[in-house]
């Protein structure tokens, strides 16, 4: 019964996250399940359950909970237990159940052995983060909720006569160890076992919620917008920073600029020194940002303060666009990047590798001018020499700017990348060496006399 119950439970909330995944085109960020049952096992719930898909806000919850917690004789016991993690979502359930044929590796039994005893069972797949559980709860019961930790259940008396709203914050383990999430989860399944049993060993009616302060996971933004199908990369599905933007002199966007890493290296006294401006650049605002656009010419400008002991530092990147023949269109190149440092400069020169359609983006996984360089000095004198510039998923857009995100990026890899080449070198092999057998195969030939038992013996001439 336990097993038929809670699968029945996964089961609804595997439809739910389906559908969210499907429908759902901005982050679902804010929406944790919430599962609620009494121990007393009466009908509590008079509200309809929300359709499939349904994300439920707080006016809605708090609908919900005022049909079970009302002054009707059997409205639901006014002591109730909220178990509050950290962070939790339907992926949870779903993932640790053991609903694909492992019920023996189900990390919460305590909670399918609750569920069990319980007819009474309200499952709320999607609500809002907005909609604060615990503030609606304490609306509906007027009382002050109580924290404790599971130990100190023991030690405390329950009045049945009185509301009483106890909080057990439950934690959540993350981590690059894929078990981190799935022990957490058990440990808490434990402790809420231990609380269920505490209260019943005092005889108190009671009503208990699990739910979570924060999802688990995480579904990231997916642009509508045209411009970001496709390889439009970092601005689609990045979720740390937004790019540098640069506005014209109409006020809309003309220059974006990304990168996940952001260094400068430079030559003294014979060692290297190494400064990051990532987060100066995207992050903390510590960068003066300026820039100019036009039809043929883009120049971006970035202002740092005091940069590896250099009172005054500068980056400019220099764009151009113009029209080549042979591909009848528009193409922009990053002519120049310019550092400019205490009244000295050096220019690094990438035309010759960083372009792309004027109307796209230009985007590599690193742009440097140490190990294959895209970025060279000018001259073979100039201080760029004692400089490194080094750019991870280095993204670009000069002109044709439609928005505040990137236009379909032209990459620096080329379709026919080495591991490609090996694939299919690898494969041409393979496929020589199966002609080759399948010709000798067919070569075979059967013999053409056989010696009878009955007859002669063949004789075989000895001499040619």
């Amino acid at each position: 019964m336990a097993e038929e119950m809670f699968g029945r439970l996964v089961s609804i909330m595997m439809v739910f996250s389906l559908l969210l995944s499907v429908f759902t085109t901005r982050s679902c960020s804010d929406h944790v399940p919430l599962i609620m049952w009494s121990s007393e096992g009466r009908s509590l719930w008079t509200q309809d359950p929300p359709v499939a898909g349904h994300i439920v806000s707080r006016s809605q919850l708090e609908t919900y909970l005022s049909s079970a917690f009302g002054s009707a004789p059997n409205s639901a016991p006014h002591t109730v237990l909220l178990f509050l993690q950290d962070r939790l979502s339907v992926d949870d359930i779903t993932l640790y159940g053991g609903v694909f044929g492992n019920k023996q590796d189900s990390v919460f039994p305590n909670l399918e052995t609750a569920l069990q005893s319980s007819s009474s069972l309200l499952v709320l797949p999607s609500v809002s983060g907005s909609a604060s559980v615990p503030e609606v709860l304490q609306g509906l019961l007027n009382v002050a909720p109580l924290s404790l930790d599971p130990e100190q259940l023991n030690e405390l008396h329950l009045d049945v006569s009185s509301p009483a709203l106890l909080v057990f914050r439950l934690p959540f383990g993350t981590g690059s160890n894929e078990m981190a999430p799935k022990d957490s989860l058990r440990e808490n399944d434990r402790l809420m076992g231990n609380v269920l049993d505490a209260v019943k060993a005092q005889a108190v009616p009671y009503t208990a919620v699990y739910t979570a302060l924060a999802p688990s996971w995480v579904t990231r933004d997916v642009n509508p917008a045209p411009q970001s199908v496709g390889r439009s990369l970092l601005q689609a599905t990045n979720d740390v920073y937004a790019p540098l933007q640069i506005l014209d002199n109409m006020g809309k966007v003309c220059i974006l600029f990304w990168a996940s890493n952001l260094t400068v290296s430079v030559l003294q006294s014979g060692q290297w020194q190494k400064a990051d401006l990532t987060d100066k650049t995207f992050i903390s605002s510590g960068v003066e940002k300026n820039g100019s656009c036009n039809a043929s010419n883009s120049q971006l400008i970035l202002k740092y303060g005091n940069i590896l002991g250099f009172q005054t530092f500068q980056l400019t990147f220099a764009m151009s666009q113009r029209l080549y023949p042979v591909s009848a269109r528009q193409w922009f190149t990053l002519d120049q990047v310019q550092l400019n440092y205490d009244g000295h400069n050096a220019t690094f020169n990438g035309s010759d590798g960083i372009t792309a359609p004027s109307e796209y983006s230009y985007h590599c996984q690193m742009v440097s001018s140490s190990d294959y360089p895209l970025l060279v000095p000018s001259t073979p004198t100039d201080n760029a020499k004692q400089w490194i510039l080094t750019f991870t998923d280095f993204q670009i857009q000069g002109f044709g700017v439609t928005g505040e995100n990137f236009s379909y990026a032209n990459d620096c890899a080329s379709f026919f990348t080495p591991g490609i080449w090996m694939g299919l070198v690898t494969s041409l092999l393979l496929l020589l060496i199966l002609t080759y057998g399948l010709h000798m195969i067919l070569q075979l030939r059967s013999m053409d006399r056989f010696d009878d038992p009955k007859g002669p013996a063949i004789a075989v001439p000895q001499n040619d």
